[in-house]
């Protein structure tokens, strides 16, 4: 009983600092049932079946129609959800969780044991998710179905992680009827199925996703609405003029040159949240010249000053990261604010020292003949809160202080994914909205990770991840995260970080119920909305 209640406390204290607001429904009167809502989104999701869950803007969708073992109460702490109640083995190394009885899949198949062990046993099938089976499960030593309403999990070394993982969209049950049927299993939609309050019934690729309500849904009351369609608005100012037009009652992703046209509407409400896991930075590529030189990975890092270039992109909205983990984050090492960056003069000196001392007609830093030039290409459908714009930025700042080529180049995700597969890049940009920062840190950082796109295999660095892993103890994960930090961000350059993402909501008045995931501070899915009538 011990090990649980310190596993929970260390829940509590990872997403302590988690900031997030929720909407004044005050204009919506007291919860209604009826009716449909329409809510603009900033990013189409890739993939529909949460298993293979990479977009942070998608949690809203995935938690409308798929649910986890565990979810977390607005502290941070685990609770149940599709179980009601869990006991750890003392050792840490088996975990037992009693199951709801009587919840039923969308497709109308029983939830039970033997249904949580074929997700599992699906998401360690080589190939399906192997981001997941790299970091989440690698721990994992078996699933044993010890009667229908109870389900063990067997690991083979302590992991806090397992928890987190269950919590996650990753961890959510599918049902295992629809996981054999699906006719394109990855890409998940209407054929799989779900216990959700919602039910996806229809998805038009390029412009929507339509949800109708659960009527068979399990939990204290069905959801307010009877329908929800996500209509997906890449353009910032399409989405607010869809709000302001009264196309839509909801949206988020609201950039910082809409945000005062949003709150100077009375009848519009405007709130945010600040997501924890990782923040948003650029890993350099360790693999490959030039960044293969600890000096120039030094001053690309020194080249430009971070809080300028935020401050021409998002006008004093967006918070300055100083490291990997996001600062809502208790992991979070403060020590290293202030601490690099901002330093022309010294990035010209590294970069003379490494070699790269002449310069070509366009004023670009060159050694025996080659110019400075060092990529960053950018997956269209992961760009959010105009990142090309602020990559133009930086792209300008590192060529007039330092001479430095940052190409810049937003593609499809096809080219994305055979640039990364290729090693052509230098640059490779990323945030994670995980609840836990080290699920984002295994698999950024770790030799094994799945999206390890620094190149670096460093045996130390990854003991330090196993370690951080591995203890429940708050105290040790906080010493080996910082770490952790302290050498891929201060010592070895390795990851330049930016700015902690945040989310946004705007909404019409009459819309209740919007809210943040307390945890990952995203914006929670329409369960507990409804609009007034």
């Amino acid at each position: 009983m011990h090990r649980r209640l310190a596993l929970i406390a260390t829940a509590a204290l990872l997403l302590a600092g988690c900031s997030s607001t929720a909407t004044d429904a005050a204009d919506a009167g007291q919860p209604v049932s009826g009716g449909p809502l329409t809510w603009g989104i900033e990013t189409e999701p890739i993939t529909f079946n949460p298993h293979q869950y990479a977009q942070a803007k998608a949690r809203l969708l995935v938690w409308n129609t798929f649910e986890g073992l565990l979810t977390h109460d607005t502290n941070g702490g685990f609770v149940p959800l599709l179980a009601t109640g869990y006991e750890a083995s003392p050792d840490g190394l088996t975990y037992t969780f009693k199951l709801r009885t009587g919840v039923t899949f969308s497709d109308g198949t029983p939830f039970d044991a033997a249904a949580v062990k074929a997700n599992i046993d699906q998401l360690l099938a080589p190939g399906y998710a192997p981001a997941v089976a790299a970091v989440q499960l690698k721990n994992l030593e078996s699933v044993e179905v010890a009667d229908p309403a109870t389900v063990k999990f067997h690991l083979a070394r302590p992991d806090v992680l397992l928890l987190d993982f269950l919590s996650a969209p990753q961890g959510a049950v599918v049902s295992p009827k629809s996981l054999k049927s699906a006719a394109n299993l990855k890409a998940g939609g209407p054929d799989l199925a779900g216990t959700g309050p919602f039910v996806l019934d229809r998805y038009a690729a390029g412009q929507e996703a339509h949800y109708k309500r659960n009527p068979s849904y399990w939990g204290e009351r069905p959801a307010y609405l009877d329908e929800v369609t996500y209509r997906f608005l890449k353009e910032s100012s399409v989405r607010v003029g869809a709000l302001t037009s009264g196309q839509v009652q909801v949206i988020e992703g609201v950039p910082a040159t809409d945000q005062e046209l949003i709150t100077g509407d009375p009848r519009l409400s405007l709130t945010r949240g600040l997501n924890s896991g990782s923040a948003y930075s650029y890993y350099l590529n360790v693999s490959r010249a030039p960044f293969d030189d600890l000096k120039v990975r030094e001053a690309f890092r020194d080249a430009f000053d971070v809080d300028t270039a935020l401050k021409a992109v998002y006008r004093g909205t967006a918070t300055r990261a100083w490291s990997v983990i996001s600062p809502t984050s208790p992991l979070y090492d403060k020590s290293l604010e202030g601490s690099y960056g901002n330093n022309p003069a010294r990035a010209n000196q590294l970069l003379d020292e490494a070699g790269w001392t002449q310069r070509d007609a366009d004023g670009f830093r060159t050694k025996d003949g080659k110019r400075l030039t060092v990529r960053l290409v950018q997956n269209a459908p992961f760009v959010r809160d105009r990142r090309d714009i602020l990559a133009q930025t930086v792209q300008a700042a590192v060529k007039q202080s330092a001479g430095i080529d940052l190409k810049v180049s937003l593609v499809d995700q096809g080219t994305a994914t055979k640039a990364l597969e290729d090693n052509e890049y230098e640059v490779f940009d990323n945030s994670r909205a995980d609840t836990d920062a080290g699920a984002a840190l295994g698999l950024l950082l770790h030799s094994a990770g799945a999206i390890n796109r620094t190149g670096a295999k460093d045996p130390a660095l990854d003991r330090l991840l196993d370690e951080g892993q591995a203890t429940a103890d708050a105290g040790k994960r906080l010493a080996t995260y910082r770490a952790i930090q302290q050498q891929v961000v201060a010592d070895q350059a390795v990851v330049l970080p930016l700015y902690a993402p945040s989310d946004q909501i705007a909404a019409a008045r009459t819309v209740g119920g919007l809210s943040f995931e307390p945890t990952a501070g995203v914006p929670n899915s329409a369960y507990n909305v409804w609009i007034s009538r």
